[in-house]
């Protein structure tokens, strides 16, 4: 099937299809932005499809400055210094253009733009997102060149206190991008290793939000048909980067991932969360290696619906164990390692990441309620690859 260009308005405006980020200075006129402040990663920054993006900008007539100060785990002094940078260039927009960490810093830097109390005062605790000044707020386009977060549909960021060694989920509803452009060409330049550790990301939210026990069912369908794009076209992707159909599904499975985690997240990110800001490893990496481990943690709470998810894969057994065996499968045919050991973690600090995963707010929707105990048990398995 070649790549359609459509849009569509869930949970926001979202243009899809090949070449459409030359749409790009468009939008940013719709909202109003004349001189927007284009966010991304240190590694984009002087890449064409930047290069060619602001000049795009800059030849409509917009005045667009350039922000990348930015870690792969993006932190509290990345916003506050970007802030800076927005109220110093005079921006009235963001465009978030970029990875996961790329979406998440932009949409903090458009939030506390016109705000006077701290980042963390924003924290998503109770009903801190009162606290936020509403007229404050920048708007943003985003435009992900990674298949992965998701973050690009998200009313939130995910911060790292550098101070307290803990990650902050900062969160009010208008965060959420405006317009969302999803192009796959943008995403032909990312190698495998990252392709893989990316759809693997999508991979855990579409899974934990399925396997959520909150009642969502818009959530679990969206999430079930994402994990059959990711099944279909993951391996596709990471074997030829330029194959733009699997691109493209990526992008729009990303996307329906972070729409359906709506319904919650589980053990996995309650464990990636705290691991990410201790140890700087790649978020979707993480999952990638907790997510087999996390499932048989889950196996009495979730065996029925990951059966009925195997039958709708067409897996050829459509039980918890087949499930099991095809994650495994794909992670060894991508080239995802088996064990948080192979990418430098022991289990030396296995207390302390299971206090830290227990009070993870994603902790809160796993299907069973482990405690502190259980999630150092549930990290040293998957140092150690005891499924």
């Amino acid at each position: 099937m070649k790549p359609a260009a459509v849009n569509w308005n869930y949970p926001t405006a979202v243009k899809v299809g090949v070449g459409r980020v030359r749409e790009l200075p468009d939008w940013c006129k719709s909202l109003g932005m004349k001189r927007p402040l284009l966010v991304t990663d240190p590694g984009l920054a002087a890449m064409p499809m930047l290069t060619q993006a602001r000049a795009a900008c800059e030849s409509a007539g917009l005045a667009c400055g350039l922000f990348h100060d930015i870690k792969g785990n993006p932190t509290g002094t990345n916003v506050d210094t970007g802030v800076r940078a927005f109220r110093d260039g005079q921006h009235d927009g963001v465009i978030a253009f970029g990875g996961g960490s790329a979406l998440d810093a932009a949409k903090a830097i458009a939030l506390m733009a016109g705000q006077t109390r701290p980042l963390w005062d924003f924290e998503d605790v109770g009903d801190n997102y009162l606290r936020v000044d509403v007229a404050g707020m920048a708007p943003v386009v985003a435009v992900p060149t990674t298949a992965g977060t998701g973050s690009e549909v998200g009313r939130a960021s995910v911060i790292t206190d550098e101070a307290a060694h803990v990650k902050r989920i900062i969160f009010h509803a208008r965060m959420l991008p405006s317009v969302v452009i999803l192009d796959a060409e943008l995403t032909t330049g990312l190698p495998a290793k990252l392709t893989a550790a990316t759809g693997m990301d999508a991979l855990s939210h579409n899974l934990e939000a399925y396997s959520s026990p909150f009642y969502h069912p818009m959530a679990s369908g969206i999430a079930l048909e994402g994990m059959r794009l990711i099944k279909d076209y993951l391996p596709r992707a990471v074997k030829d980067g330029t194959d733009l159909e699997a691109r493209q599904q990526m992008l729009v499975a990303s996307s329906m991932g972070a729409t359906a985690f709506q319904r919650g997240l589980g053990a996995m990110h309650a464990l990636a969360h705290p691991l990410g800001a201790l140890y700087d490893a790649h978020h979707g990496m993480l999952n990638a290696i907790l997510m087999p481990y996390v499932l048989r943690a889950n196996e009495t709470a979730i065996s029925e619906r990951i059966a009925a998810l195997a039958r709708y894969l067409d897996l050829p057994s459509a039980s918890f164990e087949g499930f099991l065996d095809w994650v495994l499968a794909l992670r060894d045919s991508i080239g995802i390692p088996h064990t948080l050991a192979e990418i430098g973690i022991n289990a030396h600090e296995a207390q302390r990441i299971g206090e830290m995963a227990v009070a993870d707010g994603s902790a809160g929707t796993n299907p069973i309620a482990f405690d502190a105990p259980a999630y150092a048990r549930l990290f040293t398995s998957a140092v150690r690859g005891g499924l």
